[in-house]
């Protein structure tokens, strides 16, 4: 790839190369390019160059294989509300539809979030369901909010806790909805680091400690059942281990009132088959091989 991707973005333009099939690389370039050249001389909280915000933005969308249309809006998603680029600047370099994508990013900027009372959460999540039309408008809104939370230390102290706190009562939900598993549950990963920083702590040294022997209770798990699967004709699948994330983790831990110790369902297997009717194939197996646990059954 020619341009200024690979220069000022190689994390990026190595992930745009695996996909060169399917996207317009010229215009997700010339993108990058306008907003290195309306942010310049903008720094963020970290002394970073501004620019490197919305090139991590791009990244988390590009890695969950969104569009030309919104990996190049994702680039621009900070210009017209931190430059003088307008709107019509952007439709006039890159089209009415990513200048509506960045019109909509633009005017959910301006919302704020002022009660975590249930009823107000709604209605918040409501409205900006209401104003973003189209629904990448979200997609990179979550992006947005997920690069800002992984860089959110360099902000005082009480903007952290606020910022946490609407990532959790809004936008991990938000993720829920759009089926964004990775992003809701580091979401609310993130918002537990900072709104409850002693109990993250403790229970991150405590995760850590059990590694090795929740790792070897995967591979055990994993190697039988994928015998059973390519014994039952199951061509094409992919078994992984995962661990449970922490804010599932200590939600289980303060509603049952247990210790680490007593909770048992620290970690996940998952199989991805090509099909539906492969996917109940696979419950099948599962169930004939290994007793259900009744009243856990999803």
């Amino acid at each position: 790839m020619t341009g200024t991707l690979p220069d000022l973005a190689p994390d990026l333009s190595a992930v745009l190369e695996r996909h060169a099939d399917r996207l317009d690389l010229d215009l997700i370039d010339r993108a990058l390019r306008f907003s290195a050249s309306a942010h310049r001389g903008q720094k963020r909280m970290s002394g970073e160059d501004f620019v490197s915000h919305s090139i991590a933005v791009a990244l988390i969308l590009a890695e969950q294989l969104l569009d030309t249309a919104t990996i190049s809006a994702a680039l621009l998603h900070d210009v017209v509300e931190d430059s003088n680029v307008g709107t019509e600047d952007i439709a006039r370099e890159f089209g009415s539809e990513i200048a509506g994508i960045v019109d909509g990013l633009t005017k959910i900027s301006s919302l704020t979030f002022r009660s975590s009372a249930e009823e107000q959460v709604e209605n918040y999540r409501k409205l900006l369901l209401s104003i973003a039309k189209d629904a990448r408008v979200i997609i990179i809104k979550l992006g947005d909010r997920l690069h800002n939370m992984r860089t959110l230390e360099h902000l005082p102290p009480e903007r952290r806790s606020r910022i946490a706190m609407e990532t959790r009562e809004i936008y991990a939900p938000l993720a829920h909805r759009f089926g964004m598993a990775g992003i809701k549950a580091e979401l609310e990963d993130l918002a537990f680091k900072f709104l409850e920083p002693d109990d993250y702590r403790d229970l991150v040294n405590q995760v850590a400690s059990k590694k090795a022997v929740r790792d070897q209770t995967i591979l055990k798990l994993k190697t039988p059942l994928e015998q059973e699967l390519s014994e039952a004709g199951l061509g094409s699948y992919e078994v992984t281990g995962r661990p449970k994330h922490l804010w599932s983790i200590f939600q289980k831990m303060r509603k049952r009132n247990k210790a680490f110790d007593e909770i048992y369902d620290l970690m996940a297997i998952r199989v991805i088959v090509r099909s539906v009717p492969e996917c109940y194939h696979v419950l099948g197996i599962i169930h004939h091989n290994w007793t259900p646990i009744q009243e856990r059954i999803k």
